[in-house]
């Protein structure tokens, strides 16, 4: 997954990097995070001077990024008890939705790379979440397909991915919701 720059200076504008200062701090003010950063704990953090984002908040990227982040640290949390990450989940949800499904159709609808897929199914497939059986009408393609225990977890998942998303949009409306999807696909989704 590429990384996603937050910067709020064009890449033509080149600044001084800031000198780092490490301090030590107290192991009960400090929350080590997944990536092994660590951020400051909110009781003991030093109010931070507000700044202006006035910029970033018109592009539709840095919209798009921070309420994505706020959507993903909720469904990584949720999705913990089935020890499912969001590329497992969406494979898990595109296989139960679409049984028999190739891991070249897996691919183009998700963007990964061949690659990248082999080792999340067969990760998937070691849990006993999927098996792949013999294509019905393409000799030389597998079909992807749910076992009773991976039908049984998404119907969980699913559900659980379904309140977590009510959830983290709480403050709009129905209709809202509605065409915050329909507009995100349009920018995400080739023109015909």
């Amino acid at each position: 997954m590429k990384k996603i720059s937050t910067s709020a200076q064009p890449p033509a504008v080149k600044s001084k990097p800031a000198a780092r200062v490490r301090k030590p701090a107290a192991s009960a003010s400090l929350a080590t995070v997944k990536s092994g950063r660590q951020r400051a704990a909110a009781p003991d953090a030093l109010p931070v001077e507000p700044v202006d984002t006035s910029y970033l908040r018109t592009l539709v990227g840095y919209n798009a990024r921070r309420a994505s982040l706020a959507i993903i640290e909720t469904f990584m949390v949720r999705m913990a008890p089935y020890d499912l990450k969001v590329v497992d989940f969406s494979v898990l949800s595109l296989v139960a939705h679409n049984p028999g499904i190739t891991s070249r159709q897996l691919c183009a609808a998700l963007n990964v790379l061949p690659p990248n897929l082999v080792g999340l199914i067969a990760a998937l497939e070691r849990r006993g979440l999927i098996e792949r059986l013999p294509h019905p009408s393409d000799g030389r393609a597998m079909g992807v397909h749910l076992t009773p225990q991976g039908v049984e977890l998404m119907a969980q998942a699913e559900q659980t991915a379904f309140g977590l998303e009510m959830d983290a949009t709480s403050r709009l409306t129905d209709a809202e919701r509605k065409t915050l999807i329909r507009l995100l696909q349009k920018v995400y989704t080739p023109a015909d």
